[in-house]
């Protein structure tokens, strides 16, 4: 209708006045990549702020999709199981039974859900209740706190700890510690799940085994869940060991472990995910899944099955695509590191994943403080610099709850999952603004 609402009776005005969110959507409106990736695409020239590779995944995986796409089995273009294409779902059980140390079921302990982000939000919608306590672990991928809200849950929150290097050496994403008093204090009778994220998004830290045996002993001693987002599993650098929290003492029944193929094949906008674990928590993950997007794309989920299946047969081999990713990215994020300590921004080396934190404390003097400001100094800084030098990255402070968010404001996150020529550029940028600062 275009008559303004003055024209209409005031029986539908009343109605109309009424909320129409629902009260589980307060506080969860705001998306830290929805301003940051309008911002990127209105001004960078190099966007080393999502989480995405720019160069292609492996053409064994793109040729497994054209053959799921053009070949002679047209059942593959409908419907396929709803918990997950058997092809796929008895490779993963297949494969990660071997890594897990368990006889998996491919029907009952493995299903596919629409990427690793669909996955946590059947984990929390099927474990949290109203008054739960979930512990997140900071700084955490963002998308964590608002869905334990949405759920009716309660996010409780510890922080990982920067120990300074000794001997001027650069920090390392080992450095970042949990205080095992800190985290034992924040488990209660209400503590229903801990999200635990290794490697850790952003700052790619690798959890050691004795820091993932001491968050075990806590949840068996507590009886409390283990959601593990283990999406980075394979991009693990330096010879550092990829630990499976549910491959620990008493955490297999615990524990449910997600992964992505997006991350693992480096196809993101496929959209396929997984979920592993025992039957007794599974069961509840079928029952949210049905009930929101109950199917995965049946193509996606075909090419993904016989990349895993190639990769089951090199397993531990040189030509395995999971022992050259990693090796490729090391070298890109070795690159990185140096462009960023030559042109004065601290980086910390990480262990794993996509991701990079630097430090900018010595670039303030470019965009000063603004006293008593909502906004943290990383926001602000993050925005100057993608509109005036061109160059987009995160501030680390978006993933960190509100009440922390300035305790982290001087750190900015960057992807160094790039070709060669996007990192040069982003060094040609660096190097610029080195001498500019240095001339002024």
């Amino acid at each position: 209708l275009s008559l303004s609402s003055h024209f209409l009776p005031l029986s539908l005005q009343a109605k109309m006045s009424r909320p129409v969110q629902a009260r589980r959507l307060e506080g969860v409106d705001k998306n830290i990549w929805v301003e940051f990736v309008k911002l990127a695409t209105t001004y960078s020239k190099v966007n080393l702020g999502q989480g995405f590779p720019d160069f292609p995944p492996p053409d064994f995986l793109k040729e497994a999709f054209l053959r799921a796409l053009s070949g002679e089995n047209h059942m593959l273009h409908q419907y396929t199981r709803g918990f997950g294409h058997p092809p796929l779902v008895k490779i993963l059980a297949q494969f990660f039974g071997k890594l897990l140390g368990q006889d998996l079921d491919p029907m009952t302990n493995v299903m596919v859900t629409v990427g690793a982000y669909q996955a946590l939000f059947c984990c929390f919608q099927a474990f949290v209740d109203e008054g739960d306590e979930v512990i997140i672990i900071e700084p955490f991928f963002d998308c964590y706190e608002p869905m334990v809200k949405m759920a009716g849950g309660t996010p409780v929150f510890v922080p990982l700890r920067p120990k300074a290097p000794k001997g001027g050496k650069l920090m390392s994403s080992a450095d970042w510690q949990l205080d095992p008093a800190e985290l034992a204090s924040k488990f209660s009778k209400r503590t229903k799940a801990i999200v635990l994220n290794s490697p850790n998004n952003p700052l790619g830290k690798v959890f050691s085994r004795g820091e993932l045996e001491l968050i075990a002993d806590l949840c068996v001693k507590h009886d409390v869940l283990c959601i593990s987002d283990e999406v980075y599993e394979w991009l693990v650098y330096d010879g550092k060991e990829h630990v499976r929290i549910a491959s620990l003492q008493g955490m297999w029944d615990r524990t449910v472990t997600i992964g992505s193929a997006g991350k693992t094949f480096s196809a993101t906008g496929w959209k396929v995910g997984w979920i592993v674990g025992p039957t007794r928590l599974m069961q509840h993950l079928h029952t949210v899944h049905q009930n929101s997007v109950y199917h995965c794309a049946t193509v996606a989920q075909e090419a993904v099955a016989q990349g895993f299946q190639r990769e089951l047969e090199l397993y531990g081999k040189p030509n395995s695509y999971f022992i050259q990713l990693p090796k490729e990215l090391q070298q890109k994020r070795d690159l990185l590191v140096q462009s960023l300590d030559a042109a004065g921004m601290k980086p910390i080396v990480p262990e794993g994943t996509y991701f990079l934190v630097a430090d900018i404390s010595e670039f303030k003097s470019d965009v000063p403080d603004v006293p008593n400001s909502d906004e943290p100094y990383d926001s602000r800084f993050a925005k100057w610099m993608v509109k005036n030098k061109g160059l987009a990255a995160i501030p680390l402070s978006a993933f960190y709850c509100g009440a922390h968010k300035n305790n982290y404001s001087h750190f900015i996150r960057f992807c160094f999952a790039k070709e060669e020529a996007t990192l040069k550029a982003a060094n040609d940028i660096l190097q610029k603004w080195k001498r500019e600062k240095t001339s002024s």
